[in-house]
């Protein structure tokens, strides 16, 4: 199936953000930066409160959570026309520039040598060098990068209607011109918005979306995507989920409240951590031998962490392990594909 996108309405939070204005910008004077996982009650960063998910809870709303589970429960093995079928697979897809795409490719080789994955997941990696957030939002489907995503899928011997997971990690390009927090990470939420709802118009059967943020750039040493914006970048994920927990019309992903609009939006793998100092929960550091010259592209070391990260979370989270590992997804594919598993899709 070609992706050919029409015309999606940004999300109803979007039209007060002028995006394509450069604004001045003051240096950036930012408080202590604790990770959102080890956040305290005491604690918040520029009025924001502790926790993935806000509030000091790393788990979703418990709403939120059945809706994830109940659509984890029909990802399932499907044929190329995207009926469920024994002989079929599970398509997983990221989306993001070229730090997502290499730490992709890593994960992919671990995840396909490891002997506990499902044997019918099937991995493309859609990430792309150069391809930031508002690369996704803003070019035609019929250009890069969706026109290479498009190509990745059928390269990796799926259909977009197989694919069923998309893993996302979304930048900014140089944010500080979008203006200082709260500026920038509000036009990172619009940019990841209209990806998914594109992504969803790509691929039908896309069931859940796993979003990630930047890691540590306290390193960098230009101003690709440094610190305080790698950081700050968690929030516009963190707004993102709560867009579609309080019922944004363009975010619906249940056909009994209206027009499926996207897939079901959920963290995946928190990734950042304080540098060196590291962060309490799993005691995730970030060293400078992780990141290449430029302290913003990962080495081979830190492209290795974020793959076991993604590996760990896939294996874990309770709505990803049911079909991730063996003998879940595996025995829930049905009969073969109908008689049109060989036509063309529209």
């Amino acid at each position: 199936m070609q992706c050919h996108v029409h015309s999606i309405p940004r999300t109803s939070f979007s039209s007060a953000l002028k995006e394509t204005k450069t604004v001045s910008v003051r240096p950036v004077q930012y408080s202590v930066q604790v990770p959102l996982t080890d956040m305290s009650q005491a604690q918040d960063y520029k009025g924001e409160d502790g926790g993935l998910y806000g509030g000091d809870r790393n788990h979703p709303p418990q709403q939120h959570l059945d809706a994830a589970l109940a659509a984890s429960k029909l990802i399932r093995p499907l044929c190329p026309a995207g009926q469920p079928s024994v002989e079929g697979l599970i398509g997983i897809v990221s989306i993001g520039p070229s730090n997502a795409e290499w730490e992709f490719e890593e994960f992919t080789r671990l995840a396909t040598t490891a002997p506990q994955t499902a044997a019918s997941l099937r991995f493309a990696n859609g990430a792309q060098m150069k391809m930031h957030a508002a690369a996704w939002s803003n070019t035609p489907p019929n250009r890069p990068p969706w026109l290479t995503l498009n190509k990745r899928v059928a390269q990796s011997g799926l259909t977009m209607e197989q694919v069923q997971v998309a893993w996302v990690k979304h930048a900014l390009w140089r944010p500080a011109r979008y203006g200082e927090f709260p500026w920038h990470a509000e036009a990172l939420k619009n940019h990841m918005a209209t990806t998914v709802q594109r992504l969803k118009v790509c691929c039908p059967n896309l069931r859940l979306a796993y979003l990630s943020s930047r890691v540590y750039a306290g390193y960098a040493n230009s101003e690709l995507n440094p610190e305080p914006y790698a950081y700050e970048s968690a929030f516009a994920i963190r707004w993102l989920i709560q867009a579609q927990v309080h019922g944004d019309i363009s975010l619906i992903h249940d056909a009994f409240d209206g027009p499926v609009m996207a897939p079901v939006l959920l963290w995946g793998p928190y990734l950042w951590a304080n540098g060196a100092e590291g962060r309490k929960r799993d005691r995730l550091v970030w060293a400078r031998r992780d990141f290449k010259h430029d302290g913003i592209h990962l080495s081979k070391l830190g492209n290795a962490k974020i793959a076991k990260l993604l590996m760990r979370f896939f294996a874990t989270d309770q709505t990803a392990r049911i079909w991730f590992l063996k003998g879940s997804s595996d025995l829930q594919g049905e009969k073969a594909c109908q008689s049109n598993i060989d036509s063309p899709c529209e």
